[in-house]
């Protein structure tokens, strides 16, 4: 599977390919210092640094099985990765952003990680804890969960507004999949799209006023990656929505908080069509 790991500038309306590999390499997140991107690649934590690409590995101690849910902490001193390496299903961990031994956040599994609190305190993700996945939060060390969705089949991406007081997420029912936010402190969901696609990972702006977000054809089932997709942004006053790249991706693309700090581009990787 060949990857390329890209930037969208908003002025610009222009991709810059950052990195391209022979690799599957996923889910790109932009450091608060906008010096480099974290992404996964077979079961591995990398930075690439943006002055010189290339794919560094992270060490994350004896997890090597990570998928592509992990990020870093506002004040850039922690990573969170998802991994399965442990229990055979996934669980929340965070670790030093230079690498070290991640510490289990999670108790209870499979739990995937997808948002950080503006403030630093908060973990968003979502679990299965019995049928459907569904949205939950805790403190960054550990300890009570705090469920916030209960009426979906299922849901997944929940990330944070930039001034912490939404956790926006795709959510599906009765097999139409949304975007949708809840408020972070718990609260009836509302619907932020409704249209023939089917619509997942939003990403609000670390600016505020918009959410990026990855758009497969109607009637895609789940998430998959090799399909002709879309990259949109819904423009939060007004409802909105123009679509800004065109590609052939899907998971991997964007399925972590992706946008520079400067909120005037973001990362997403896209990969070669089957056909060349």
């Amino acid at each position: 599977m060949k990857s390329e790991i890209c930037v969208y500038g908003l002025a610009s309306r222009e991709v810059t390919v950052v990195l391209a590999s022979d690799r599957l390499v996923e889910a790109p997140n932009w450091t608060p210092d906008g010096a480099d991107l974290i992404v996964n690649a077979d079961g591995r934590l990398y930075r690439v640094p943006l002055n010189r690409p290339d794919m560094v590995e992270i060490p994350t101690g004896e997890l090597n099985r990570l998928n592509n849910d992990h990020g870093i902490s506002p004040d850039g001193r922690t990573l969170v990765i998802s991994d399965k390496t442990e229990f055979g299903e996934s669980r929340v961990y965070t670790l030093s952003a230079e690498g070290g031994t991640p510490q289990l956040v999670t108790e209870t599994g499979p739990s995937y990680w997808h948002g950080w609190s503006p403030d630093g305190k908060t973990l968003a993700y979502v679990g299965r804890r019995q049928a459907g996945f569904q949205v939950y939060t805790c403190p960054v060390g550990g300890g009570p969960e705090r469920q916030l969705t209960d009426a979906f089949d299922h849901c997944d991406g929940p990330d944070y507004s930039s001034d912490g007081k939404w956790l926006w997420f795709n959510g599906e029912v009765n097999g139409q999949v949304d975007l949708w936010r809840v408020p972070a402190t718990g609260g009836p969901p509302e619907r932020m799209t409704d249209d023939e696609r089917v619509n997942w990972f939003p990403h609000p702006s670390p600016k505020g006023g918009a959410v990026l977000y990855l758009a497969y054809p109607a009637g895609t089932e789940g998430h998959p990656r090799g399909l002709e997709v879309s990259l949109r942004l819904l423009d939060e006053a007004d409802g909105s929505v123009r679509t800004l790249v065109e590609l052939f991706g899907g998971q991997g693309t964007i399925n972590v908080p992706c946008w520079a700090p400067s909120g005037d581009k973001f990362a997403f990787v896209r990969y070669a069509r089957p056909n060349g």
